[in-house]
């Protein structure tokens, strides 16, 4: 699985990207069916997250978590993000 997190807007903290790497741990169970997870995020007034994640089998999921606190709109979109990749690893698996 490639990881990119890019920050629009402001710079990125090491006490942020480690929390980012952290939460991102949450779907280290389906880091085999993930080709890459693309992380971007803006601060204006709130943090926005937008992460797109590209499965093996050419499916793609877009998710985003916003909030005034950095943590609170990573939770939300890893929430989200954790939801959907559960979903997909299903799917693949009733297919089988």
């Amino acid at each position: 699985m490639t990881k990119s997190v890019t920050a629009v807007g402001f710079d990125l903290k090491t006490k942020e990207s480690e929390m980012i790497e952290k939460k991102l741990e949450r779907i280290h169970y389906a880091e085999d069916l993930i080709v890459d997870l693309i992380v971007r995020i803006k601060h204006e007034q709130k943090y926005v997250f937008e992460t797109t994640v590209n499965f093996r089998w050419g499916a793609q999921a877009h998710v985003s978590g916003e909030d005034f606190d950095f943590g609170a709109a990573l939770n939300a979109m890893m929430d989200v993000l954790d939801v959907k990749v559960k979903k997909e690893k299903e799917k693949i698996q009733e297919k089988k």
